[in-house]
């Protein structure tokens, strides 16, 4: 089992959800705040540690088996993300999806870290705020 911290498709609701096959949550958190977050593509977020300059992003934290990380979940993320190791807001590290060092300048890129929450992005950009 480890810890995987999520902040896009596979929170409950989401459409990678089902992928987690039924993994425990244990809490809603957020990250410490070293990273930025961006939309990618407007499809799904993306955090990315820097050295500063960072935001505090909202995310779900499940218990979650390797074999499910490995046969359900990492098949179903997109290629510019890759696992990592973030830091939570009360220091605990979690594995999670981060963005791939070689799309970080990406032109699909948008920065989203002011909202740190990827429900809130998606709220705001659908009622044209």
């Amino acid at each position: 089992m480890a810890l995987m911290f999520l902040n896009g498709g596979g929170m409950r609701g989401g459409p990678l959800h089902e992928q987690l096959r039924g993994a425990p949550l244990l809490c809603v958190t957020r990250s410490a705040p070293r990273y930025r977050y961006f939309s990618v593509g407007d499809r799904f977020p993306a955090m990315h540690e820097v050295g500063e300059g960072g935001g505090s992003v909202l995310g779900e934290v499940y218990d979650l088996p390797l074999s499910v990380l490995r046969e359900h979940l990492i098949p179903a993320e997109p290629p510019e993300l890759e696992i990592g190791v973030v830091e939570l807001a009360d220091g605990v590290s979690c594995l999670a999806t981060v963005l791939r060092r070689s799309f970080v300048d990406s032109a699909e890129l948008v920065d989203i870290t002011d909202y740190g929450d990827w429900r809130a992005y998606r709220g705001a950009s659908a009622s044209g705020s």
